[in-house]
Order: C-alpha cells, then structure tokens, then sequence
C-alpha cells in the first residue's frame, strides 16, 4: 500500500495560518500564540508548530497584524554617519535580532543633527514606528531626555547613566588608558591624541582616558600633542598628523580615538618617509574589518561591535515587551589588539 505523502505548497502558493494548523495537528490559536511568541504552548507542542511553519514555507502577514495590534514592526536605528565602517556591524547586530523577532529595522542617517533625530523620533510619537535605537551623540539624547519614559528607545555606545534611558556601550575610559599604558609599555614618553568632536561622549572619555595614563605614568601631556578633528574619515587623520609632526620634539606614538582616523594616520606617515613602529607606533579604536588587512597591520582597542548591536535589539524588545519593566543598562568588554603597528 503506498503511503501518504502531505501535499506541500508550490512555492507561488499562499500558505494560510489554517494550514500550518492542520499540517501541525494544533488549533489555528495555538500557531497564532507560537508565532507571536506568547507564553502558554509547551515546547513540544511548539516544536510542532515551528516544524510545519518551515515545511510549508509560512509567513506572518505583518500588515495585517500590525493593522489588528496597533504595531508598525519597525524598529529606527538612529546613527550619525552611515559612511563610516564602524556603525556596519553594529547595524547588522540590530537587524539580525529584530528580524528573530519579526521586526524590520530602518536605517537613518541624522548627520550628528539635532533637528534630524527630533524628525525621525516624530515617526515614534505618530506610531509609524514601535521603537528606536539611538547612537548619536549623547548631547542631542539629552535633548530627548524629558521623553525618555514615554517614548520606547536605547541608547547604544553614547549614553548617559544619569538619563532614565537603557543603554550598551563599553568603558571608553579604561580602553583608552589601556590603549595608552600599551604605547607607554613600549617606552613612549611623547604620545599624540587625534580626537573627535567632543558632543561625542566617547571622545570625553577616551581622552580623559589617555590623559590619566600620561599622569599615572608621571608625564605632563603638551597641549602640541592634542589634535581634535571635525570627521572621523581617513582624511582627517591625515591632516591631524602632518600638522602634529610638523612641530618641534613630534611625538613617537600616537593614539587615534577611531580606525579610521589611525589608517589616516599610517598614511600620513608615509608621506612623510617615516616608518611604522620603528619612527611612529600608531594604536587606533574599534577594530573595523580593514585593520587587520593594512600594511603594517593596526593595533587597536577591539569593540564588540556586532554583540553591540546585538544587545540594544534586545534592550528594546525587553522595552517593548513591557513598557514599565526597569531594563538595565549592559557594559561590554573591550580587548587590546596587537599587531605591526605598534
């Protein structure tokens, strides 16, 4: 006797929830809870379900249940340049854990603007959008600080304690002076700071951070060793040095608060004919992609730039889920990166 064989959907077929329901042996309101991700199905029973979804190549129609619950299932991640590396994997963190969950992540460009932020936080106040995660500068959050209970968003990288806002970033403070104790550890004693724009509290941080390195090690820094530049591109790194190498007893080290303002560095140097380590040893901050792929390769201050993204999602979610929960804020471990150019 030949067996029966389930007829599976061409893939042109539109698979209904009461097909899943039928192919799983359940009710059509026990795949609704087990694709909501509601509680009350016992994991067997959900297995089941999961198992069939797959079979049969089911979809949620999001329209339409975002028309019956109120919810747009789109989540904004607020960044304030998508032109640089660093955001990329942070980014690709967010939207892997928002697409887990159903979710779809717009992307906004504020250009560091405060009106730009206020425009897309418009889009949470109307509900076109169920929630953000926001990495601008902390100064432009503070602007926001008064809606931080009424308004579902975290703060990821920039954050401030003091706002009532969930938030994941790293000890930029510590990763700098650890940053600078592995330059003073080689036997620096003149070591130069590239900085960022100071909205940013990272660069508050990460020079505060070098600063008490130098006093720890008993060097009083020389403010001809600083530079602070508008723009994190490969450029600005290159003027920053070019300048700062210009000057009477240049530093022997340089620690730059981005990759990419370091990779501007390295070439900088080479411009000027001088070597990597042996004249100048170069340590930059993040860890993109293209550090390890430069001659000599960067040393850095690696973040975890993918878990980043990875935690804020879920910050949110946790926020989502239950808008009166108390959702702590999370601090991630950085790591020291050697490699030739230091």
């Amino acid at each position: 006797m030949q067996a029966l064989v389930p007829h599976l959907p061409t893939p042109d077929t539109v698979v209904s929830i009461s097909a899943v329901a039928v192919h799983a042996g359940v009710s059509v309101a026990t795949v609704s809870r087990v694709m909501n991700q509601q509680s009350g199905v016992r994991p067997a029973t959900r297995d089941k379900v999961l198992a069939a979804v797959d079979a049969l190549g089911y979809r949620m129609n999001h329209l339409a249940r975002s028309l019956r619950t109120a919810e747009s299932r789109m989540l904004l991640t607020m960044v304030p340049d998508v032109g640089n590396p660093f955001y990329a994997q942070i980014v690709r963190g967010i939207d892997t854990v928002a697409r887990q969950h159903g979710y779809f992540v717009l992307l906004c460009d504020t250009g560091a603007d405060e009106g730009r932020e206020r425009s897309y936080f418009d889009l949470l106040r109307m509900r076109r959008a169920d929630g953000a995660i926001c990495l601008d500068p902390d100064t432009i959050q503070h602007a926001l600080a008064h809606e931080a209970a009424s308004l579902p968003w975290v703060a990821c990288c920039e954050f401030d304690p003091s706002v009532a806002v969930p938030y994941v970033g790293i000890d930029n403070h510590r990763a700098a002076a650890d940053a600078v104790g592995h330059l003073l550890e080689r036997g620096h004693r003149r070591i130069g700071l590239i900085n960022s724009d100071e909205r940013f509290a990272y660069a508050r941080q990460r020079q505060r951070g070098y600063l008490d390195a130098l006093a720890g090690a008993g060097i009083a820094p020389d403010p001809r060793w600083r530079r602070t530049v508008a723009s994190l591109d490969y450029a600005a790194g290159t003027q920053a040095v070019l300048e700062m190498m210009a000057q009477p007893d240049a530093p022997t080290a340089i620690f730059a608060v981005s990759d990419t303002l370091a990779i501007g560095v390295l070439s900088g140097l080479r411009q000027l004919g001088k070597r990597v380590p042996e004249d100048v040893a170069v340590i930059g901050f993040d860890d993109i992609d293209i550090a390890a792929q430069i001659d000599p390769g960067l040393s850095t201050i690696a973040q975890p730039m993918r878990a980043l993204g990875e935690t804020a999602a879920r910050l949110l979610l946790q926020r989502l889920a239950d808008p009166q929960a108390h959702v702590p804020g999370v601090l991630l471990d950085h790591q020291l990166v050697l490699r030739g150019s230091t």
